[in-house]
């Protein structure tokens, strides 16, 4: 039964991945991809009742197709909240923030005003993976792929699935 589990969380992240890349823009892949990242991972206060924040720096269209799609809609006893981040210190109350690839050179910052906190950091450019990103888009072979930094989860007291972390480049 994990096996089969294992195959359908695979044949989602990748599959859809790449399928997606072909026929949607990517903004609209990482937002699929992003959703699936929360999905299959866990936060220590996870039971609690409250907000859950997905922050978003340097990707307008993200945030606004996340905030179409997820603002308001309930996550377990939580409820998403979508906040557009216009600097470091605004990514301090979020459990996930995306940096992309226009604010990346703010990356620095936003993962030490997140650091200790339980938050997900997420990036979309080549080396950040390595800096201390929790997860990096990666394109490998003209494929977006994932690189997963085993270090930076535990670092913010963060689980994700097995199966999950079989998909990743892991780094």
């Amino acid at each position: 039964m994990k096996s089969v589990k294992t195959l359908v969380i695979a044949a989602l992240l990748l599959g859809s991945g790449v399928t997606f890349a072909q026929e949607k823009p990517l903004h609209e892949v990482h937002a699929a991809m992003l959703y699936n990242f929360i999905k299959y991972t866990q936060w220590p206060n996870e039971a609690e009742a409250g907000d859950f924040t997905v922050g978003v720096i340097g990707e307008d269209n993200l945030f606004e197709l996340l905030k179409a799609r997820y603002d308001g809609k309930p996550k377990g006893t939580k409820k998403y909240v979508i906040k557009k981040l216009s600097s470091a210190a605004d990514a301090s109350a979020c459990q996930v923030v995306y940096v992309g690839k226009a604010k990346s050179g703010e990356f620095e910052s936003i993962n030490t005003s997140v650091k200790g906190k339980g938050a997900l950091v997420i990036t979309d450019k080549n080396g950040l993976g390595e800096k201390g990103s929790a997860i990096n888009f990666k394109t490998v072979d003209n494929k977006l792929k994932f690189e997963l930094n085993q270090k930076a989860i535990d670092a913010s007291n963060l689980k994700v699935s097995g199966a999950l972390s079989s998909m990743a480049i892991l780094i």
